[in-house]
């Protein structure tokens, strides 16, 4: 664990103008911020950011927001407009996430933008894209757009109610899809010596985030059916099982991995059963993803081997057979033993009157001269 310090600071110099709140754009900053983009976030004067007022206190808005400079604004007090305007005039990048023509009524969209700042990169966050002429002004939040693009009927079976996803998942694909638009943009700023404007919305980031899925809906018109756990391989043996310990995810794709599991589980025999296989599972055919005569039958057969077994035990002994195996966690689970462990990066964030360890940008990187 290390605080952030800045030393990998790829966009040193830049400046961005952050008109955003909630988590889709301060998320999308964020990241800026800590590749050393200097963040100018413009909160209301009327209590700023809605995430200093959250349920999870001040860490919920540290978590999205430090590394950047605060700044209260009113855009209807002459003054502070005046202030804004001039800012957006000097700043690389305008982020704006507001309701949909809010910036526009106060002078501050793209092309009242662009006329003092030519080579600006402009970029709007938004449910549904502002290029989407009859949905563009809708409000939206992750939960209903999981609802609008078809996310929300991907989990469970068939049979269940609509599910969302536990966490806000399209706030933080849209951040990432933000952030990367915003890179490529200054790129593209830099090597034609233009200004850019960028359309991102929810409904987009969703899709990417379903992208093999969405592919296959926008050729077809198809919709996937909703598999429970199982994994996208589609074999019997990617999904999850009970075991005497809790729950554990197995993913035996191919016919080596598969072999390997039920070595472990003593079910060798399995491999060659034709109520199983049409033909024997062999370990050096070409990868492969398993399919089986009778999938539900197999999968009654290893859930039954494995209620007797420990996910713990199992999930050290697959890894040294090479089979993708892990015992389900709870993210707390997850994060402490990772952090027991040093097996994540981690940075503190220190904002305010409250400190957060953050994953960080989620990767790491090492610079060579």
């Amino acid at each position: 664990m290390k605080t952030a310090d800045q030393s990998f600071a790829p966009l040193s110099g830049v400046r961005v103008l952050d008109f955003s709140h909630v988590i889709a754009g301060p998320l999308a900053t964020f990241y800026l911020a800590q590749l050393g983009a200097t963040v100018l976030k413009m909160e209301n004067a009327n209590g700023g950011d809605v995430m200093r007022r959250s349920e999870k206190g001040r860490q919920g808005f540290v978590a999205l927001n430090a590394g950047k400079e605060s700044h209260t604004v009113d855009l209807g007090n002459e003054v502070d407009h005046a202030r804004a305007l001039a800012l957006a005039s000097s700043c690389d990048v305008v982020v704006d996430n507001l309701r949909p023509g809010v910036l526009e009524r106060f002078g501050l969209g793209f092309e009242a933008i662009r006329k003092v700042n030519p080579r600006v990169v402009y970029c709007t966050i938004s449910g549904y894209g502002r290029s989407s002429a009859d949905v563009a002004s809708r409000p939206a939040y992750d939960h209903v757009i999981q609802a609008a693009t078809g996310m929300a009927f991907m989990a469970g079976t068939e049979n269940d109610p609509p599910i969302k996803t536990g966490f806000p998942v399209v706030d933080a694909a849209t951040a990432m899809q933000a952030a990367l638009a915003i890179l490529a943009g200054l790129r593209e700023r830099d090597r034609n010596n233009c200004a850019v404007q960028l359309d991102v919305s929810m409904t987009g980031a969703a899709m990417q985030l379903m992208y093999s899925f969405a592919c296959e809906a926008l050729t077809n018109g198809t919709s996937p059916a909703r598999v429970g756990n199982q994994g996208y391989s589609g074999s019997p043996a990617a999904d999850f099982f009970s075991t005497q310990d809790g729950w554990i995810a197995l993913g035996a794709n191919t016919p080596r991995q598969l072999i390997r599991l039920l070595e472990v589980l003593d079910l060798v025999h399995v491999a060659s059963d034709p109520a199983f296989f049409v033909e024997p599972l062999d370990q050096d055919s070409p990868a492969s993803f398993v399919r089986s005569v009778d999938p539900e039958r197999l999968k009654a057969v290893l859930a039954g081997r494995l209620k007797s077994m420990t996910a713990e035990h199992l999930e050290a002994q697959l890894a040294l057979c090479g089979v993708p195996a892990a015992k389900v966690q709870k993210l707390g689970e997850f994060a402490t033993e990772s952090m027991r462990r040093e097996h994540m990066s981690t940075v503190v964030l220190q904002g305010e009157d409250a400190t957060v360890i953050s994953p960080g940008l989620g990767f790491g990187v090492r610079t060579f001269q």
